[in-house]
């Protein structure tokens, strides 16, 4: 029998409250979560003006246009009761709860059990207008000893705040690409919360280019031991443009292993990247491994990135845990080297610039989307910072 909203919800509040002032106590009462002013942890950071109200009551009624590839093993479902919860997702935040509230049906997106998908199955998800505001559920759900790949593209302008749950099974293996690839005066607020099985693996590679703000808030937890996440994120900001990355993995088996790595370059006055890492080892998550790192290239004068890495540890059995973070300019040792065997330093810079992202986008595993990642760092270099820019050099802002 399908869970019912109520017992998805009952289910996900029975876990041990979290005592994080990176991670908030979460509820599904929209009276718990009142407007923020942006003095709160979870909001300094974030320029709440630009958000178009979805931190307020800006009302949702527009609508996504969605297509999708049709594959074996795969089916997608519009308009599907009950299943608000069903990850143990609980909303920490006012917009996360807005939505849970103005979604009482989902998206479907489910594997079959043993399902081996061949390909990466693309669901592109394009908005046409700023107005009115947007707000989406959709559910992933792998089952038993599954395996596949999803790629979830977002294009065009659109107010948009989304949850999007996800629950790898048992012994399941599962890659979720998200591109935010948006028209530059799209907003998005997005949350993504993945419960791994026992034994089963998940991935997630997070890729940011467009958009005036684009915030998304990506949280795992773990359904029984053995089970690994894998975290990864490409972004690249441009002038004006504000892209956030929050990231809480709470260990709740023993013998989990998370590892998260993002890297970010920016360019333009008042391009600004944000990035919160938080990982929480709770007692129980004994023989854990984890690691989080975030790197920031920083291409002119005029922008800035943040960047907070965190660990909670409640435990002293564990196999490892760490954590880094750096912001900085170009590595004046390989543009020397680049240049001392003739090369100008325009194109050292540039050599440079895919060489700090290369490591990632080979590890999306979708051959087409890799060539394409890297023909977008091509064009963001050339978007908007001019030759004379570049052989200025860069200054840590």
């Amino acid at each position: 029998m399908t869970a019912t909203v109520t017992d998805n919800i009952a289910s996900a509040l029975e876990l041990e409250k979290v005592e994080s002032h990176l991670h908030p106590e979460g509820s599904f009462d929209l009276a718990d979560h009142p407007v923020p002013t942006g003095r709160e942890e979870i909001w300094r950071f974030t320029p709440l003006k630009r958000l178009r109200d979805l931190h307020k009551e800006a009302a949702f009624g527009g609508a996504l246009e969605v297509a999708a590839d049709q594959h074996d093993g795969v089916s997608i479902s519009r308009g599907v009761s009950g299943l608000v919860g069903v990850s143990g997702f609980v909303p920490t935040d006012r917009i996360a709860a807005r939505v849970a509230q103005a979604t009482p049906t989902s998206t479907l997106v489910e594997i079959a059990p043993e399902a081996v998908v061949d390909g990466a199955v693309v669901v592109t998800a394009r908005g046409g207008g700023v107005e009115p505001a947007v707000a989406e559920h959709v559910v992933v759900r792998a089952g038993r000893h599954s395996s596949a790949t999803l790629v979830f593209r977002f294009e065009g302008s659109a107010t948009l705040a989304d949850n999007v749950e996800i629950v790898v099974g048992d012994g399941a293996h599962l890659t979720v690409v998200s591109i935010d690839d948006w028209a530059d005066d799209a907003v998005r607020v997005g949350h993504r919360h993945v419960k791994v099985g026992r034994d089963a693996s998940f991935k997630h590679i997070d890729i940011t280019f467009g958009g005036n703000v684009v915030r998304n808030d990506t949280t795992a937890e773990y359904a029984g031991p053995g089970g690994s996440v894998e975290m990864l994120g490409l972004y690249f900001a441009d002038a004006g443009q504000h892209i956030e990355h929050r990231l809480f993995v709470d260990h709740t088996a023993p013998k989990t292993k998370s590892h998260v790595v993002y890297k970010g370059a920016l360019q333009g006055d008042g391009a600004h990247t944000v990035w919160i890492g938080n990982v929480l080892i709770r007692k129980v998550a004994e023989g854990i491994e984890t690691y989080e790192e975030n790197r920031n290239l920083v291409l002119t004068d005029g922008a800035q990135a943040d960047s907070v890495p965190n660990l909670e540890i409640e435990t002293g059995e564990i196999e490892g845990a760490g954590h880094a973070s750096a912001t900085g300019r170009f590595d004046d040792n390989q543009l020397f080297y680049l240049r001392s065997r003739g090369i100008s330093e325009a194109e050292a810079r540039r050599l440079v610039v895919h060489g700090f992202f290369n490591d990632l986008i080979r590890q999306v595993g979708v051959p087409e989307l890799e060539a394409k990642l890297t023909e977008t760092v091509e064009a963001e270099l050339a978007k908007n910072v001019t030759t004379q820019n570049i052989l200025n050099g860069a200054t840590n802002a």
